[in-house]
């Protein structure tokens, strides 16, 4: 996936430009995104803070660990529930 030249932090000072009551077109232009990306920050990110977003990247984080973890187990479990079927 393509790194975003924004940081979450300046994703949500722009969206907060807005909020604040200047329009769309102009902050897009002024910051040089597209409409298309203004709408898919401000689904992603509309109404968070800065905190907010530490929070969700941690847990983002926890939970691609937890997938990994259960990947893993999973595997184990296949492998181990193969050599008890040999041994029958």
């Amino acid at each position: 996936m393509k790194k975003s030249r924004f940081s979450e932090s300046q994703i949500v000072a722009i969206l907060k430009e807005v909020d604040a009551g200047r329009a769309v077109a102009e902050v897009i232009r002024k910051h040089g995104i597209s409409q298309a990306t203004y709408y898919a920050w401000k689904s992603k990110y509309g109404g968070l803070e800065a905190s907010d977003l530490k929070r969700l990247r941690e847990m983002e984080r926890q939970l691609s660990e937890y997938k990994t973890m259960v990947a893993e187990l999973s595997h184990e479990n296949r492998a181990l529930k193969g050599l008890i079927d040999k041994k029958l």
